[in-house]
């Protein structure tokens, strides 16, 4: 019940133990184009370019910025938490020129304060985090595809910690990229990144195109500034990924067979209905730590549907409470980093773990250690307060 990874989905575990086939297997093939469908329709696009990488969310990320940066673009990344950071750390490894504006965590941007960072900045491409799980915030991403269209700006999104438990709608933002990963709403292990490219991102990567000398065919441009990784040219895995079936690398099968599932089942309940559910698990975990008579951390309006930061009440030793918790009751909570590392614990409520009984359960636990610490808790009023927002009463 942490801030990720969390519980996966027992189909998709089961998932995963099915048999390994060849690459080219016709049923290799056709679950990847089965899986690039499933994607379009969880990220909200009609992109072509809608795949996984291979690796785990960050993986997602560095191809995305690898591939869609030149060295010396200017990039203007938007910091309100850690992931905020890491961004514009892979845009420097990428030789970005890079710039940042910075909000106090806990709180978002404006759209405005967006907008003037990047009339003064220029910047090629905007990179701003959706979700930051570190501070538990949910950016709106709505109004800045178009500030971005006014300003001729690639905008590209990380949305690991929040796609599939919050809305995410890639061609109604006008986003050019967006990646996540599997291990927090989606419900399954790390260890891939779903990608989603327009036009306009595939046609910056397309320009930066080289393809091995081993697998090289006649015509296949190599062009001087071509993208400084092999594994993470996206270029290379949309030919793999496309009709040409060009080799890349050997697709990690049963993490293909994950991700599939992973999307099939949210599909399945329903993407609106999903988002709805995670809404009504977060609210109810909102309402049970304020029955507990805990300080919510950050601008709650804003937070994320799907993790709740609280503050740790004093006197009570954050880390053996947490301890406590996962020894005695078998339940994992987080801590964050940076400036809030042993200042609040991050609860999540995502993916399998989004649902009534998860949430009850961890709020009796959380009852129990915190009273066994020292803190002076309302008895029953976490696990009460969840209770009547599930009721329709919160």
């Amino acid at each position: 019940m942490g801030p990720g990874p969390i519980s996966a989905y027992p189909s998709v575990l089961r998932s995963m133990s099915a048999p390994l086939v060849g690459q080219y297997d016709p049923f290799m093939t056709s679950a990847m184009t089965e899986t690039q469908e499933l994607y379009r329709q969880v990220w909200g696009t009609r992109n072509e370019g809608t795949m996984l990488v291979d690796g785990t969310s960050r993986a997602g990320i560095e191809a995305a910025i690898t591939s869609l940066v030149r060295p010396g673009d200017r990039v203007l990344v938007p910091v309100f938490g850690r992931f905020g950071h890491l961004l514009a750390e892979i845009a420097e490894r990428a030789m970005a020129e890079v710039h940042t504006i910075e909000t106090e965590w806990g709180q978002v941007f404006p759209p405005s304060v967006i907008e003037a960072a990047i009339i003064r900045v220029r910047p090629t491409l905007l990179a701003l985090v959706q979700g930051d799980t570190s501070t538990t915030m949910n950016q709106p991403l709505d109004e800045i595809g178009a500030i971005c269209r006014r300003h001729g700006v690639l905008f590209y999104s990380d949305a690991t910690a929040s796609l599939g438990g919050n809305e995410f709608e890639a061609d109604a933002w006008g986003l050019d990229a967006a990646t996540a990963g599997l291990q927090k709403c989606l419900g399954g292990p790390s260890g891939s990144a779903p990608i989603t490219l327009s036009d306009a991102a595939v046609e910056v990567i397309r320009s930066r195109g080289r393809v091995e000398a081993g697998i090289r065919e006649a015509g296949d441009e190599s062009a001087s500034d071509f993208v400084r990784s092999n594994y993470f040219d996206l270029g290379m895995i949309l030919d793999y990924w496309g009709p040409r079936r060009l080799n890349h690398h050997t697709e990690a099968t049963s993490m293909l067979y994950a991700a599939r599932e992973c999307a099939r089942v949210l599909l399945l309940e329903g993407r609106d209905e999903v988002i709805a559910r995670h809404r009504l698990a977060g609210a109810a975990m909102l309402a049970g730590v304020e029955g507990l008579g805990m300080t919510v951390f950050g601008d709650v309006a804003h937070k994320m549907t799907n993790v709740v930061a609280v503050e740790i009440p004093e006197g009570v030793a954050g880390d053996a409470a947490r301890a406590a918790l996962l020894e005695d009751f078998g339940i994992e909570i987080g801590t964050s980093f940076g400036p809030l590392h042993g200042k609040v614990w991050r609860i999540g409520t995502m993916g399998y773990n989004a649902r009534k009984d998860a949430v009850l359960t961890t709020l009796a636990a959380l009852e129990a250690v915190l009273r066994r610490f020292g803190a002076t808790v309302p008895v029953g009023g976490g696990v009460e307060a969840a209770a009547d927002v599930y009721a329709g009463r919160g």
